[in-house]
């Protein structure tokens, strides 16, 4: 009986402690090929990721690359009281988050509107064909995408104004007008990456179960009705997932792309923190300063992706984590 009473006792912390270390050592073991294929990724974030983030310390002094970290004068909040109040703080700040706000209402969805089509295309031939004419632009380089982009629109001799010309009608000044800035880059980015975009929507689809298609067909839904009430909730979490992750990249509007289609006539809309850092970082070597602008950048990004997922969770959605 006393035998019985002790063996139902509850194991101790010690214990348990060694129980835990024996099974994720055998874990460990059991799966260490699985470790040693994930270990080149582990090590990209560690040393291009994670490592440099200790550069950040420099947002808070006058640093000197004379001096390094260590022994450079700590300044504190300067730096970021200096750039707050910049006159060009919000021409700044308006510009990035305008053309921030333009790519998420009119480029966003457009990736899933187009997957959803594709998804209804049933000849496998010209479906294949059709995802490799919308995947190509992604692989274009931004200096290509701008050279067509002067080719086609230059008022000189760009070939849409020399259409306008030969019709009688007035030539558009399309790179040099600033309220069309920003729904230029609009559309290029739209040209360029709505195609690579559909990839992670048209896997999701796939993963739909088939069966209940079937059963909606039975109860006589059509195509519309079964891409509303099937098709869009199965992939619902996925498109949830992917708003958060690009709320974080809000203030982050493309360095290339921007500095590319810039010029004199259009500083005022094409300023944006990227272009400021690079101007004052690269060209002017205030390294400190450009890395106060930077984690501004980062905490605006790090706090919209933890509101947007503490939203998602409160309505009943997985979110990032």
């Amino acid at each position: 009986m006393e035998m019985d009473i002790q063996a139902t006792k509850p194991a101790t912390p010690i214990l348990l402690k060694r129980r835990s270390r024996t099974s994720l050592w055998a874990e460990l073991k059991r799966d260490k090929y699985l470790y040693l294929l994930i270990m080149p990724g582990v090590l990209y974030f560690l040393i291009f990721k994670y490592y440099p983030m200790w550069g950040i310390v420099i947002a808070f002094q006058d640093f000197s690359p004379y001096l390094g970290v260590w022994k450079s004068d700590w300044i504190g909040m300067e730096h970021f009281v200096r750039f707050f109040t910049n006159p060009s703080f919000y021409l700044l700040f308006r510009n990035t988050m305008m053309i921030s706000l333009l790519s998420l209402v009119f480029f966003f969805p457009l990736p899933i509107v187009l997957s959803l089509s594709m998804n209804e295309v049933s000849n496998k031939v010209f479906k294949r064909v059709i995802q490799s004419v919308v995947y190509l632009p992604h692989f274009l380089s931004w200096v290509i995408i701008a050279g067509i982009t002067f080719l086609l629109l230059s008022q000189t001799n760009g070939i849409i104004n020399l259409m306008f010309e030969f019709m009688g009608l007035p030539k558009i000044a399309f790179l040099t007008s600033e309220n069309l800035f920003w729904g230029l880059l609009t559309g290029q980015s739209i040209w360029k990456e709505t195609g690579w975009g559909t990839i992670i929507f048209l896997a999701a689809i796939t993963g739909i179960d088939s069966q209940l298609y079937e059963a909606a067909k039975i109860d006589g839904a059509n195509r519309i009705r079964q891409m509303w009430h099937i098709t869009l909730p199965g992939i619902r979490n996925v498109i949830i997932i992917l708003l958060i992750l690009r709320l974080g990249n809000i203030m982050d509007v493309g360095f290339e792309q921007v500095f590319l289609m810039s010029n004199g006539a259009v500083s005022d809309v094409a300023d944006v923190f990227e272009t400021y850092v690079y101007r004052n970082g690269i060209q002017q070597g205030q390294f400190s300063y450009t890395t106060a602008v930077g984690l501004f950048k980062s905490v605006i990004g790090l706090t919209l992706v933890v509101c947007a997922n503490w939203l998602a969770k409160r309505f009943g959605e997985e979110g990032v984590y």
